[in-house]
């Protein structure tokens, strides 16, 4: 098969796909192989032909997608008026307290707050996907240790946590927010 087909065929089914597609999904499309290269190659080739484009091709945590660019995001907002969910300050600094030192048990949790880690602010980023039990600590009670997912970085656009921006300038936008 040719790599102008092959290219065609990804394009249009990352244009349809509801989710990120992994490459090992992308080449089930396929009767041939090819490289994991060759499709790194497709995909760089197809990023380059929609840089001019409203949409771009993104690579996340867990695969490849279209997405809209951010400048036509409030125009597109429009069609679907929703607002997304508030989260309260505790969800929200638990949530960077996993995100910056996971992976953390709920006392690691508290001792960085200073307060009592409520049930509901867990089971709020469990139930949104964004937080996950990846083990339980090697100590008396062994207390469950918290991590990020792939659908906590899917959703912020971001392939690992090293793309998260640097704790200092989140500090200081948090205090320009008060």
């Amino acid at each position: 098969m040719e790599p102008s087909l092959i290219k065609r065929v990804l394009e249009a089914a990352l244009l349809a796909a509801r989710e990120p597609m992994t490459p090992s999904d992308m080449k089930k499309m396929f009767d041939e192989e090819f490289s994991s290269e060759t499709l790194r190659k497709l995909l760089d080739q197809l990023r380059e032909e929609w840089a001019e484009r409203p949409v771009e091709l993104i690579q996340l945590a867990s695969g490849w997608r279209f997405r809209t660019r951010a400048e036509y995001l409030p125009y597109i907002e429009r069609l679907n008026p929703e607002r997304p969910p508030k989260y309260s300050r505790a969800v929200l600094e638990t949530l960077a307290i996993i995100a910056y030192r996971q992976p953390v048990t709920r006392g690691d949790i508290e001792e960085i707050r200073g307060v009592a880690v409520n049930t509901n602010v867990v089971k709020t980023l469990e139930e949104r996907g964004w937080i996950d039990v990846v083990g339980h600590r090697d100590t008396p009670g062994r207390p469950a240790l918290f991590a990020t997912t792939k659908q906590f970085l899917d959703d912020l656009g971001l392939r690992s946590v090293s793309e998260l921006p640097p704790l200092e300038q989140i500090s200081q936008t948090l205090e320009l927010e008060q």
